[in-house]
């Protein structure tokens, strides 16, 4: 069985819902060329609790799965350099404060989850994934383990529907399609959103979380 196979059953096992490899031409990961995107399932239980606001529930679930995420990126970082790779993780919910407040992370996992051919990205700037549509959460591994990987083309689904834009409170989304060339900003405005939050959401979680956009998506759940 070749490492890439191996890779994935154990991520699997570990409880990873699916697995992706891409090869990025861009970032600074140095000779960590191959991405691998870690997808978790959220409970579709709870996401459907979220109505005008965030839950509680859906506040320690959100961190709950987020610091499963991490555990399951060393687990892999350490498969990997245990069979003499090098490795680099980017953490599930992490933003580097560069040059000003900018809502960034290392690396879009959104990215790594496409090109790996996982799924597409929403109007809403959510990674949208083909069996579990927008109830995920996604963590990303570099490594210079040289994987099989393909040319995957991501196109956007969404089409004419804009239930994110009209169920979003703050009115962050912009309502524009997604397409390989698109920057986050032509879509979202982060900091829309962000500031909603604190105001509206501080009594769940000091307002960091909220996922309307993500209940109201119909994609993979019809």
């Amino acid at each position: 069985m070749k490492i890439q196979d191996e890779l994935r059953e154990f991520l699997l096992k570990e409880g990873a819902a699916d697995v992706g490899f891409c090869r990025i031409e861009d970032g600074d990961f140095g000779e960590c060329r191959y991405g691998i995107s870690i997808v978790v399932h959220l409970s579709d239980a709870i996401v459907d609790e979220i109505g005008v606001e965030p839950t509680h529930t859906y506040f320690n679930h959100y961190r709950s799965v987020n610091a499963f995420i991490d555990s399951l990126l060393f687990k892999c970082g350490n498969f990997l350099q245990m069979r003499g790779y090098k490795y680099i993780t980017v953490a599930a919910s992490q933003s580097i404060n560069k040059d000003g407040w900018n809502y960034m992370g290392r690396y879009s996992h959104k990215k790594v989850a496409a090109l790996s051919g996982l799924g597409t990205i929403g109007k809403s700037s959510m990674f949208l994934h083909k069996t579990y549509g927008a109830n995920v959460r996604l963590g990303s591994v570099f490594t210079d383990c040289e994987f099989d990987v393909s040319d995957v083309k991501p196109v956007s689904l969404c089409k004419d529907c804009n239930r994110c834009v009209i169920a979003c409170p703050s009115g962050a989304i912009k309502g524009n399609e997604w397409s390989v060339d698109s920057e986050r900003d032509d879509m979202f405005d982060p900091e829309k959103c962000s500031n909603y939050m604190k105001t509206h959401f501080k009594h769940i979680g000091r307002g960091a979380v909220c996922g309307i956009c993500m209940k109201v998506c119909p994609y993979a759940k019809n």
